[in-house]
């Protein structure tokens, strides 16, 4: 298993080249081993979410044309939230496609100054909570879900598989790795309104196909690993809900425990 860390932490293994793969009906994972990237195509050109790092662009980029896309298609660059290890690369990404970067308000700031070995990208669109993002057919919604960063982003859309439509959730994050915790958060007052928030939000989502900014938040190697059994495992309406519920059990705890 891989182990998640602080936003800016670098695990090495994150790095690794993972065989990209259809997910359902027109949504692939583009990402490495351990950081997700999503594509969702179309015949006017494709969405990608997620960035990471710099590093991994070209990982990506490769994963897109093992599929039998063109990355120079993807059109719009969305992001889960303004972390490094999934927006670092949208400098990258931009100048190579010359897609549309369109960040939730709250990490828009983030995303335009860059950090520490970050480049700074200009944002085309900045996204307020229940924002549609529209390209070729597929309908995405942005969804506010903050806490983990200000404009951590939930995205919601339907994908169509068979005769069966599903409705797919990439979650943004729940985990609490602000380094000043939530009861006494100088930096981020408001922290504990806005997971709060966050969970009001998933509490009222649909969920057919569960997906996160991590593989192994929605054990995707397992489930990968079943693929070829017949049935598709990545389509399961009861998981994200028991996600949630550990999430905000945790979320609980930490607020009981004053840290």
């Amino acid at each position: 298993m891989l182990t998640l860390g602080l936003a800016g932490q670098d695990p090495g293994d994150w790095h690794q080249a993972f065989p990209p793969f259809r997910i359902a009906g027109n949504l692939y994972y583009v990402g490495t081993d351990g950081l997700a990237s999503y594509l969702i195509t179309t015949a006017e050109g494709h969405i990608l979410i997620n960035a990471s790092y710099e590093r991994d662009v070209p990982l990506i980029r490769a994963a897109v044309e093992k599929l039998g896309f063109q990355f120079r298609d993807v059109k719009i660059l969305l992001t889960s939230h303004a972390h490094a290890d999934h927006a670092a690369g949208t400098r990258l990404v931009k100048d190579l496609t010359a897609a549309k970067v369109m960040v939730m308000a709250g990490d828009d700031v983030v995303v335009r100054k860059g950090e520490p070995g970050w480049k700074p990208c200009p944002v085309d669109r900045v996204l307020k909570d229940g924002d549609v993002v529209k390209l070729g057919g597929a309908t995405l919604t942005a969804h506010l879900t903050p806490g983990h960063t200000k404009g951590a982003t939930t995205w919601t859309f339907p994908v169509t598989e068979g005769a069966n439509s599903y409705s797919v959730l990439i979650v943004s994050s729940l985990t609490i790795n602000h380094p000043q915790g939530l009861a006494h958060n100088r930096a981020y007052p408001e922290i504990v309104q806005d997971y709060e928030r966050a969970y009001r939000t998933l509490h009222g989502l649909r969920c057919d196909i569960f997906l996160a900014p991590h593989g192994e938040q929605f054990g995707m190697r397992a489930k990968v690993a079943r693929m070829k059994d017949g049935a598709n495992p990545f389509v399961n309406p009861a998981e994200f809900g028991r996600y949630l519920g550990d999430q905000e059990k945790i979320f609980r705890a930490r607020l009981a425990a004053g840290n």
